[in-house]
């Protein structure tokens, strides 16, 4: 039976019971993303689910039933774009607060805090920041250049990777940190070296040392920060979010989906040792629906190259005293806890940046599968920046999802030479040869450390072309990928890496109606031109959550 009489025919039997309330899609240039399929012209949804795709004239039989009609003029549809990696309760509130990203220098720097700060109420600490010393030279930020111009707010602002933060004197005082308090556990309290005191640069395990007397942010503000967050992303045509977060952030969800308030999908990653607590909670309740998930735990190896502790196998170029940190502060316990929570059949996803944390994942991870027995059980690493020789065949052995960040490509790239060896740097953000190598790609943001945009992240796995200019043609270009790839490791991609791909990352019938209308066709356009691409229309279940202008 042809493909035309097989969707005639299916169109026939759904318009025997259409919904008045169903809409009919006409008139666009349709990437479905099934493989090796045509592109089609029109689509119609009822309820949440796609009920026809096709040609104009296949899916305008619809029409008779009294369904709502919309012109899509020509535009560009893909299936909606999932974000697998980010931290969408930290960018709604980074949405309201002080951002640092653009500081050019230190005086920016200095000034844009000491603007903030006139206007933050007695109480309140200046939180998140995402500054970036790299934009000035790399000289780390220090307490003294902001003392003067905070008095006694409390300022914790972290570095845009989140693996580093400066900590005020009235902060370091609150927690208590001195000269004399000790380096914990997976973490490093940055001192001066003639006196021992703290500059205010706390890394990794050593910011949890401030978190831990920071207050509690109320119920309504963290609501106001979901809402935020979810309209900002889907404004850039994301549909749902991989969201590495907290337990009381699953709260802030769980909250929203109750009262009817999400408007975007989200799976949930908590923290992984909140791993038997998910495990109880989903005995009681199931792993979620198709709107909010809760079957995943997210862990963590090492800290980031831009604060010089992704854990690597050579010293640092530019600091030969360190190779990077585990951040683990038991290693025992944290394989442990990782077959464990396997065995209780909860997704595991665990950052992992250096190449050396990388090889020392995924050995835990063969193991943990060899002691747990076979199963589909899709293993992630977050981020997989830096990659030995071997471990592009170990991730396809162990069918490991390598969820990656493409706008890192762009950014670390300016100064990326200075950290790694040339040899290193080739197998950096590998995105060319893990799909070489077969393995299960999908990508995201890792949003607020980068641009939530999936528009911005295609262009940087597809150019490569770093922020600086300073390479026209990519860095490292031999590890560029075509448009149509990143495009799949959007949408199927990011699907398959939270078991959803048979309600999400394509446009076919039956499926969940989740896309996104674009101003201009990426698979025709210059790549170089990507960024320039607007978001028209983002659907969310059939319903309308974004239509630009």
């Amino acid at each position: 039976m042809s493909r035309n009489l097989i969707l005639l025919s299916a169109i026939f039997m759904i318009s025997c019971r259409v919904n008045p309330r169903a809409t009919i899609y006409i008139n666009g240039s349709i990437w479905t993303g099934v493989s090796d399929a045509p592109r089609e012209q029109a689509l119609a949804v009822e309820g949440e689910r796609i009920i026809a795709v096709g040609s104009n004239r296949e899916v305008e039989a619809l029409k008779k039933q009294g369904a709502r009609v919309v012109d899509l003029e020509g535009h560009f549809v893909v299936p909606g774009f999932i974000d697998s990696h980010t931290h969408l309760m930290s960018g709604g509130f980074q949405l309201s607060s002080l951002d640092l990203r653009d500081a050019p220098d230190p005086e920016s720097f200095i000034a844009a805090i000491e603007d903030f700060a006139t206007g933050v109420p007695a109480g309140r600490w200046i939180l998140e920041g995402t500054w970036d010393h790299e934009k000035w030279g790399g000289e780390l930020p220090h307490r003294s250049w902001i003392d003067s111009v905070t008095s006694d707010i409390p300022v914790f602002i972290t570095r845009l990777d989140g693996h580093m933060g400066l900590a005020n004197s009235r902060a370091l005082q609150l927690a208590g940190i001195t000269s004399g308090t000790p380096d914990p556990s997976g973490g490093l309290i940055v001192r001066e070296a003639d006196t021992g005191e703290p500059t205010g640069i706390l890394k990794d395990e050593a910011m949890s040392l401030v978190y831990g007397v920071v207050p509690e942010f109320s119920e309504r503000e963290r609501d106001e920060a979901l809402e935020r967050a979810m309209n900002h992303a889907l404004s850039h045509g994301v549909t749902q979010v991989h969201d590495m977060c907290s337990w009381k952030d699953l709260g802030t969800y769980l909250r929203a989906q109750k009262e009817g308030r999400l408007k975007l999908r989200i799976s949930a990653y908590v923290w992984y040792t909140n791993w038997k607590r998910l495990s109880e909670y989903i005995g009681k309740n199931g792993p979620g629906n198709e709107w909010l998930r809760w079957n995943g735990i997210k862990a963590m190896v090492d800290g980031s190259l831009g604060s010089r502790t992704a854990w690597m196998y050579d010293p640092y170029k530019d600091d030969p005293s360190t190779t990077g940190l585990i951040v683990a502060p038991d290693t025992s316990q944290f394989k442990e806890m990782i077959r464990e929570a396997d065995s209780a059949r909860i997704q595991v996803a665990t950052h992992a940046i250096g190449d050396r944390a990388n090889d020392w994942l995924l050995r835990l991870y063969k193991d943990v599968a060899e002691k747990n027995g076979p199963r589909d059980r899709r293993f992630r690493i977050e981020h997989a920046q830096h990659l030995s020789e071997e471990a592009f065949h170990v991730f396809d052995g162990l069918h490991v999802v390598a969820s990656m960040q493409p706008y890192h490509i762009i950014d670390d790239g300016r100064w990326a030479e200075k950290r790694l060896d040339s040899q290193v740097l080739a197998r950096s953000y590998p995105l060319g040869f893990l799909l070489d190598a077969h393995v299960n790609l999908a990508l995201g943001s890792d949003w607020t450390v980068a641009p939530i945009s999936p528009i911005q992240g295609i262009y940087a796995a597809v150019t490569r072309q770093t922020l600086d200019g300073k390479h026209p043609h990519g860095w490292f270009p031999e590890q560029s990928i075509t448009v149509e790839g990143a495009l799949r490791a959007y949408t199927s991609g990011g699907a398959y890496a939270a078991f959803q791909e048979e309600n999400l990352g394509t446009l076919e019938v039956g499926k969940l109606a989740d896309f996104v209308v674009l101003s201009e066709d990426l698979l025709e356009i210059d790549p170089v031109t990507i960024p320039s691409v607007e978001v028209v229309r983002t659907v969310v279940g059939g319903q309308n959550r974004f239509v630009w202008r």
